[in-house]
């Protein structure tokens, strides 16, 4: 990650905040005072959006006592979502700037601050202490990680025994590479996909056991399909983050994306995990 300087270029365009406002207007919300509701269209920055959120979130145990660190943070609508979910506290870290700056914006319009920090950094050098969090998760973020076992390494280093990890990533598929741009990457340069077995025995190298492991390959080709549906019935898509990012671009790397999953090129998957040892094994 720290190699690959162009990979926060790919998501940086220094009017993040003009143009959430701007959509935010269009959709007929108030872009100074939104809601949780508003935002969730463009702040759950990967596959499925905020279902895919909320399918993460529906059968962990989080007290609010606890402290949650969300790896490639974005502009904060998961981190937002669990601490108004569970009150707990959520510490998210994004490589991106904007991100961060955008995130700590929207969260001070909703009132979280006291819940949820953004920290600018580097997922492989994180600046937090050992053993510092009750659980962690990443939604497609590894991808542009080149090393992924120093990167679970890392985050299984600030997590505490017996805490909790959830991964969401796009798996290299048996069907070949991907054509780009994605919405994760403009060229192969900055994407570094792994099989789904590349990423299980990553997991395990870096001291994670895993707790279950599941394909949602079908799960993302029936949101498309329900996507379809609602714009060609003369509505907006329910996941607008790639669009608002990307804005050009978007469409093509959306278009790659479906083509890619369709064609086996890559598969979404999902892995619960668990810090059951001190060793990094």
């Amino acid at each position: 990650m720290r190699n690959t300087p162009d990979i926060s270029g790919h998501y940086t365009s220094g009017d993040l905040l003009r143009r959430l406002e701007s959509r935010l207007r269009d959709d007929g919300a108030d872009a100074a005072r939104p809601t949780f509701e508003a935002l969730a269209p463009y702040d759950h920055f990967h596959g499925r959006g905020i279902e895919a959120t909320e399918e993460l979130v529906q059968d962990l145990q989080v007290s609010p006592s606890d402290h949650i660190l969300d790896v490639g943070s974005g502009i904060g609508g998961p981190a937002r979502l669990f601490a108004q979910r569970f009150q707990c506290r959520v510490t998210g870290i994004d490589l991106t700037a904007e991100f961060c700056e955008v995130a700590r914006h929207l969260t001070a319009q909703l009132g979280l601050t006291e819940r949820n920090v953004f920290e600018q950094g580097d997922a492989l050098a994180m600046p937090f202490g050992d053993a510092v969090f009750d659980g962690a998760y990443t939604m497609n973020v590894s991808m542009n990680i080149a090393d992924k076992r120093a990167f679970f390494a890392e985050i299984h280093r600030v997590l505490k025994l017996g805490a909790w990890f959830r991964l969401a990533e796009i798996a290299q598929g048996p069907g070949g590479e991907p054509n780009y741009p994605t919405p994760w990457a403009r060229t192969g340069a900055s994407s570094f996909l792994a099989t789904p077995a590349e990423t299980c025995a990553n997991l395990e190298a870096s001291g994670f056991v895993i707790e279950s492991q599941r394909d949602t390959a079908e799960a993302a080709l029936a949101y498309a399909a329900r996507s379809r549906a609602v714009v060609e019935a003369g509505g907006q898509p329910p996941h607008r983050a790639v669009s608002l990012v990307h804005g050009a671009l978007a469409e093509e790397a959306i278009a790659n994306t479906g083509h890619a999953l369709k064609e086996g090129r890559t598969v979404p998957i999902e892995l619960a995990c668990r810090k059951v040892s001190e060793s990094d094994g």
